[in-house]
């Protein structure tokens, strides 16, 4: 449902929720690497969110990104609508073209109920929440640190 650039962008700004502050920047390098991701490619979609004002980020030396209180009262679905944008979400399914509650692909309605709740999800938890639900749950956004969350 969502691209993987916007599942990248998701997992780095949960990953900045958990391990970064204005104390603690991250670099785009560190980010790439913990998440499995390209590094190109992420930083990219860094520099988006940040001209979003989705992400804090300073140059230098001692720079890289970072969630600001108010950044981490956004919530995932601001991510989504920056790098994907709310299509994704009015598409069938199946992806079939046309696809309603009057002409229903097979599946419409079971994905229909599906994706209210996950854009209810997206839109109601801010970023601070889910990262406070992983931290909780011991849910993994990389499976390179999956025995790290399990101590």
């Amino acid at each position: 449902m969502l691209s993987n650039a916007c599942q990248y962008a998701i997992r780095a700004i949960v990953f900045l929720a958990l391990q970064s502050d204005e104390s603690q920047k991250i670099g785009v390098k560190v980010i790439a690497e913990k998440l499995e991701s390209p590094q190109p490619f992420l930083s990219k979609l860094l520099q988006q969110l940040t001209r979003s004002e989705l992400v804090s980020s300073t140059k230098g030396p001692n720079g890289g990104f970072y969630l600001t209180e108010k950044n981490k009262k956004n919530t995932l679905w601001d991510v989504i609508l920056c790098i994907d944008g709310a299509v994704k979400f009015d598409q069938c399914f199946l992806g079939l073209s046309y696809c309603s509650d009057k002409n229903p692909c097979p599946v419409h309605f079971l994905a229909s109920a599906f994706k209210k709740k996950v854009l209810a999800e997206f839109k109601d938890k801010s970023i601070s929440q889910f990262a406070d639900e992983i931290k909780s749950s011991g849910s993994v956004i990389s499976l390179k640190d999956f025995d790290a969350f399990n101590k």
